[in-house]
C-alpha cells in the first residue's frame, strides 16, 4: 500500500463506503491523510462544573457516582442515567438508546465530558455528551466534515490505518526550506494534523501544511508565470494613440490614462504582455481595451475580444463600432447565434487580414477559428472563463499580448498567489458626474411599500431590474422567489401597467437578445430576471435594482448587480429584500449599504466566506486550498513567497527534487508547467 492506493482497499471501506468518501473528495489514502479536520474538541482545559457556561459546548471533568439502569419512557426509547460530581457541584448525565456507551462509564472514575450544559444552579445536566477517560493520553479531538454514513470517529479509525499500513511519510520539500523556516517534516505535520496529543502539536503541524499550500501554488503559478512569459515579435511602432483619444466626446479619468499609458509601454518590450486590468464596476475598462486594440489597428494587428455572454458580445460590439467606424477600422461580432453563411464570410475576412478587431463569446475558441496577424487577446470577465481557455486563445497568434479584465475586485493578498505571473493594473477612479448607487435592506413586510417607489420612478420614465434566484418555484425550497410566481404574484397585482419581461437563462438566444435589447431601448419597465443580467449589461435609464432573497448571494455578486445601475446622470438605488434571520446575513448585508468600494466588499466576502469563486478548480482550473486561510495567514503566505523564489533561483533544482515535482505535477494536473 501507498499513498496512491485507492480508498476502497484499506480495511473496513468496501464499494459502499467508498462512494460515501468520494462524496467528500476522498478517493485515494493521500486524499485521506489530507483530509483535515475542521475543528477539534479541546478537552486540555476543562471547566469545574459550577463555573460550566450554560447552554454552551464545552468540556467539564467529573468522577462517576452513580449509573442507573436503563428505563423505557415515552415514545419507546430507553433512557440511561448516569450521575456525577467533581466536589464544586453535581451533573446528571442523560443518555438515549445507549447501553453501549453508557457500559464504556465505571463508578469512580475520572472522566472528560463534552456537551451543552443545560438544567439550572442546582442540577445540571449533560444530554448524550461525548467523553474520554481523564488519563487519556491524546485531549485534542478531531471533528472532520461529514456525509451521510460518515462520521469523524470512522474517519480516524481508518486514517490510523493508513500510517500504520504506509509507515513514515516521504518528504518532498528540500532540507534548505524545512531548516530556514523552521518547519517540522511532513510526517509529523500530517500525523499531528490528524492525532496530535496537544494544542502546540496541531498548531506546529497547521503551520506546516499551510506553509506547503501557499508554497506550491507559487511555485506552480511561477512555473506557469515563466511559461506565460514568451519573445514576441508583435512590437507596434506607432503607440500614439492621440487621434483615438480625441475623437472621445468625454475626458478619461486620470486612472484609465495611466493604465493605458502602462499597457502601451508594455507593447514596447521584447515579451508579450499578460496583465491583468482590475476595476470595479463602471470604471470605464471597456474604454482601455479599446485603446489597446486602436494601437494595435493602426500597426496592422489584429486584436480579439472575448466575453463571456451574448448580450455583452452585442454590447461590446456597438461600443467598438462607435468608437472605430470614423477610423476605418473593421469591427465584427462573431457568437453561437451567428448565421452558419455569415459565419463562414468572417472567419475568411479574419483568416485574410480584412478584420481588424472581432468580439465574440466561447465561439472564438472553436479551432476553424483563424486570424493572419493576431497581435492582442483581450479577456473580459475573466473569472468567467478557466486558465486553460486563455490559453488556447493565446495559441491562434505568434505569442499575442494578453489582457485579461475583471469587474470583481481582487484583495491584494489573493491577487498575489492567483495573478503572481501577471502584471497587475488597477482603474481606482470612477467617471466624473456618476452618483453613488444608495442601497438599502428591507423585509418583505416594505414590499408594498417598495413597489410603490418603483412606481414613483416609472412613471418619471425610468427602469428597474428586479433580480430573484430562481426560475421556477422549488417545492423543496418554499421561501425561494422564482421568476414565473414573483411575477404573477407580485408584479402583475402591485403594478399591472407596467411594461414587465421576464428573462432566464432557459430560454432561446434570439428570445433573450429580443427581450434585452427592447430593455435597452426603453420599451420595457420592468425586467424581471436571473442573474443572468450581472455581467456588462449597460442601460443608463436603469436607475433601480431590486434583489430578492438577497441573502443567497456572495457579497461580490451583489455588489456586481447593484453596478447595473448608476450608469447615468440620475441618482440610482439598490434595495436587498431578506427575511433571513441569521445575524450573519443581516451583518453582510448591512456592510454592503455601507461601502461602494468593490476592493472592501470582496476583502469582507473574502474574510467571512473564504476564497470561493475567487479560486475553485471551477473558475480557474487551479488546485483549492484546503486548510490555509488567505485573510489570516499573511505572514506564512509572505515566508512561502520567499521560500519559492530561493527555490526557483537554485540552478536545476527540478532534478535534484523528483518527489517535489511529482506533488506538483499532480497539483496542476493539465497545466504544462
Amino acid at each position: 500500500m501507498d499513498l496512491n492506493t485507492e480508498i476502497r482497499f484499506l480495511k473496513g471501506v468496501g464499494e459502499k463506503r467508498a462512494q460515501q468518501l468520494n462524496r467528500l473528495g476522498v478517493y485515494s489514502v493521500c486524499d485521506l491523510l489530507y483530509f483535515f479536520p475542521r475543528r477539534y474538541i479541546d478537552y486540555e482545559n476543562p471547566f469545574e462544573i459550577s463555573f460550566a457556561p450554560f447552554d454552551e459546548m464545552c468540556v467539564v471533568k467529573a468522577t462517576v457516582l452513580k449509573v442507573n439502569p436503563g428505563i423505557r419512557i415515552k415514545g419507546g426509547r430507553i433512557m440511561f442515567k448516569v450521575f456525577c460530581s467533581d466536589g464544586t457541584a453535581k451533573l446528571n448525565l442523560v443518555f438515549f438508546n445507549s447501553e453501549y456507551t453508557v457500559k464504556k462509564l465505571n463508578v469512580g472514575e475520572d472522566y472528560l465530558f463534552y456537551g451543552k450544559v443545560g438544567g439550572n444552579m442546582l442540577t445540571r445536566e449533560m444530554i448524550s455528551p461525548l467523553f474520554i477517560p481523564a488519563d487519556a493520553k491524546i485531549k485534542q479531538q478531531p471533528v472532520y466534515p461529514l456525509t451521510q454514513g460518515i462520521n469523524s470517529n470512522f474517519i480516524s479509525k481508518l486514517t490510523a490505518q493508513a500510517f500504520e499500513e504506509i509507515g513514515e511519510i516521504p518528504e518532498f520539500l528540500p532540507d534548505e526550506i524545512i531548516e530556514n523556516y523552521n518547519l517540522p517534516h511532513i510526517d509529523f505535520a500530517l500525523k499531528n494534523i490528524h492525532f496530535g496529543k496537544n494544542a502546540a502539536d496541531i498548531s506546529k503541524a497547521k503551520e506546516r501544511l499551510i506553509f506547503d499550500e501557499f508554497f506550491m501554488l507559487q511555485l506552480g503559478m511561477s512555473l506557469l508565470g515563466e511559461n506565460n512569459e514568451k519573445r514576441t515579435c508583435i512590437h507596434p511602432e506607432n503607440t500614439d494613440i492621440s487621434p483615438f483619444i480625441q475623437s472621445l466626446t468625454f475626458t478619461p479619468t486620470d486612472a484609465q490614462t495611466r493604465v493605458i499609458g502602462e499597457i502601451l509601454q508594455d507593447f514596447k518590450g521584447t515579451t508579450a504582455q499578460n496583465r491583468l486590468v482590475q476595476g470595479d464596476v463602471g470604471c470605464g475598462k471597456t474604454l482601455v481595451a479599446a485603446a489597446a486594440c486602436f494601437a494595435m489597428a493602426q500597426n496592422r494587428y489584429q486584436s480579439c475580444v472575448l466575453v463571456p455572454t451574448e448580450i455583452l458580445a452585442n454590447q461590446h460590439f456597438e461600443s467598438f463600432c462607435s468608437f472605430f467606424d470614423k477610423f476605418g477600422f473593421r469591427v465584427e461580432l462573431l457568437t453561437a447565434a451567428t448565421k452558419a453563411k455569415q459565419r463562414r464570410e468572417i472567419l475568411a475576412r479574419l483568416n485574410n487580414g480584412d478584420t481588424d478587431i472581432i468580439i465574440g463569446t466561447h465561439s472564438l475558441l472553436n479551432d476553424d477559428v483563424k486570424f493572419a496577424n493576431l497581435g492582442l487577446v483581450v479577456t473580459d470577465e475573466q473569472h468567467r472563463f478557466g486558465v486553460a481557455q486563455r490559453t488556447k486563445m493565446g495559441l491562434k497568434g505568434a505569442n499575442p499580448h494578453i489582457i485579461v479584465m475583471s469587474a470583481t475586485p481582487i484583495p491584494r493578498t489573493l491577487a498575489m498567489i492567483i495573478y503572481g505571473n501577471m502584471e497587475i493594473s488597477v482603474i481606482d477612479q470612477m467617471p466624473k458626474g456618476r452618483k453613488p448607487v444608495m442601497t438599502y435592506f428591507v423585509g418583505t413586510d416594505l414590499r408594498t411599500r417598495m413597489f410603490g417607489f418603483i412606481d414613483k420612478h416609472i412613471k418619471m420614465g425610468k427602469q428597474c431590474y428586479i433580480v430573484l434566484p430562481a426560475i421556477d418555484p422549488n417545492e423543496n425550497i418554499t421561501e425561494l422567489q422564482s421568476v414565473t410566481e414573483y411575477y404573477e404574484n407580485v408584479i402583475k397585482p402591485l403594478l399591472p401597467y407596467a411594461r414587465t419581461e421576464i428573462l432566464h437563462g432557459k430560454m432561446k438566444q434570439a428570445q433573450k437578445d429580443d427581450i434585452m435589447n427592447r430593455f435597452k431601448n426603453g420599451e420595457v419597465d420592468i425586467l424581471c430576471s436571473t442573474t443572468v443580467i450581472e455581467v456588462g449589461v449597460d442601460v443608463p435609464n436603469a436607475v433601480l435594482m431590486i434583489v430578492e432573497n438577497a441573502e443567497r448571494y456572495g457579497l461580490s455578486a451583489l455588489h456586481q448587480l447593484r453596478g447595473r445601475v448608476g450608469r447615468g446622470s440620475d441618482q440610482s438605488y439598490c434595495i436587498l429584500v431578506s427575511d433571513h434571520k441569521g445575524a450573519n446575513v443581516a451583518e453582510r448585508l448591512k456592510f454592503l449599504c455601507s461601502t461602494q468600494d468593490g476592493f472592501k466588499v470582496s476583502q469582507f466576502d473574502l474574510d467571512h466566506r473564504g476564497p470561493g469563486d475567487f479560486f475553485g478548480k471551477r473558475q480557474h482550473g487551479l488546485p483549492d486550498l484546503k486548510i490555509a486561510e488567505m485573510s489570516q495567514d499573511i505572514s506564512t503566505l509572505e515566508k512561502s513567497r520567499e521560500a519559492c523564489r530561493e527555490l526557483l533561483a537554485t540552478a536545476d533544482w527540478q532534478n535534484h527534487y523528483p518527489l517535489l515535482n511529482e506533488k506538483l505535477a499532480k497539483l496542476f494536473e493539465g497545466f504544462v508547467l
